[in-house]
């Protein structure tokens, strides 16, 4: 990997930087919440992310030279974790989940279903910048299977009749709800409230779903309750 950004294909033409003065500064602001500024990093990469649509080599520069570290080790960090995108993203970034459970209830079907309704396959975004498709591993929420996400926020109970009805909904223009979670809106908008901006939007929709709820309601109905922790014995000789 090289040291300015990471490896991108020669022969794509990625769309200019739009990370300014005022962006900086806001990168700037981030890493100064943090007692050791590197811990600022994952947040500021979210920012790059809002703002170009992918993980420039101009974000990456930029987040080095705050930090006082090397853009290798930025871009080791970026190209770790799979939220960070290389290539420019969606305005909606579709997630489907077809991992053990979603497996099979039917992520697998879900997902040859959006790559035929968008007519892109795991990876790519659609040629207007509307949509991009991702196949993800575990989403976290098998109680809801199969599931799929939108700019991260959970869409639950899927099937290909409803993931298709989604797209148009959004390529229309008209507003869709997440299943436990807010009004969708983008996938830079999203990714700024990672970043640690707040969209105003953190009380919308209820945060937990039937499934998940049923269990609470049982273990207060049968009187369950943990285990208290055990006692960590003491190490001898140690120091004070």
């Amino acid at each position: 990997m090289s040291d300015s950004a990471m490896e991108h294909d020669e022969t794509e033409a990625l769309p200019p930087t739009m990370i300014d003065q005022a962006v900086i500064k806001q990168l700037t602001a981030l890493s100064k919440r943090y007692p050791h500024p590197r811990s600022a990093l994952l947040p500021m990469l979210h920012l790059v992310q809002a703002v170009d649509g992918f993980i420039s080599a101009r974000g990456i520069e930029v987040c080095a030279e705050i930090l006082g570290i090397t853009q290798a080790q930025v871009s080791g960090v970026a190209t770790f974790y799979t939220m960070y995108k290389r290539r420019p993203a969606g305005k909606h970034h579709i997630g489907v989940c077809t991992t053990a459970l979603c497996a099979v209830m039917g992520g697998d079907a879900l997902l040859e279903t959006m790559e035929d309704k968008l007519g892109i396959t795991d990876g790519e975004t659609t040629s207007d910048g509307l949509f991009s498709l991702e196949k993800v591993e575990c989403n976290a929420a098998c109680d809801f299977a199969p599931v799929m996400m939108v700019n991260w926020e959970f869409m639950d109970n899927m099937t290909p009749q409803k993931a298709e009805q989604l797209i148009d909904d959004l390529r229309s223009g008209r507003e869709v709800r997440s299943t436990r979670g807010p009004k969708l809106t983008s996938l830079a908008d999203s990714e700024k409230v990672l970043a640690g901006f707040l969209d105003g939007q953190g009380n919308e929709g209820p945060s937990a779903g039937e499934p998940s709820l049923e269990g609470v309601r049982l273990a207060e109905k049968k009187k369950w309750t943990a285990p208290a922790p055990k006692k960590t014995p003491k190490a001898k000789g140690g120091k004070k």
